[in-house]
């Protein structure tokens, strides 16, 4: 696989790395490293239905091309995401120090008037 375009979800999976599952559509394993390979599968669901529909794409040599256009396009909408919620987070914050002068305000004229009471 392209070294620049990195799997988002390799940290999920520890069990079998993308150029593992690469390699198995394409038939490039050994009879024993597939069998290992179906064997992890079957124990996820998730996994065995992402690996059916992989295979059936009809052009295999297309197949890398797909893979690495969606985890860009994943990456880009995740990084969208964080951007937004940053942008949030910014346009909040002036409310907040807003708030908390505003009551600090209230508190010292509040203190004041009833010193000025007492005396």
């Amino acid at each position: 696989m392209n070294s620049d375009l990195i799997n988002i979800l390799s940290q999920s999976n520890k069990d079998i790395d993308n150029q593992k599952l690469m390699d198995y559509l394409s038939g490039k394993l050994s009879g024993q490293e597939m069998h290992e390979v179906e064997k992890l599968i079957s124990g996820n669901s998730f996994m065995n239905d992402a690996l059916e529909g992989l295979e059936n794409i009809s052009d295999k040599k297309k197949l890398q091309v797909y893979v690495d256009q969606l985890n860009k396009a994943l990456h880009q909408q995740l990084e969208s995401r964080k951007i937004n919620r940053e942008r949030k987070k910014i346009k909040e914050s002036p409310w907040i120090y807003f708030a908390i002068i505003l009551v600090l305000l209230i508190c010292i004229v509040a203190f004041l008037i009833i010193r000025q009471w007492l005396h």
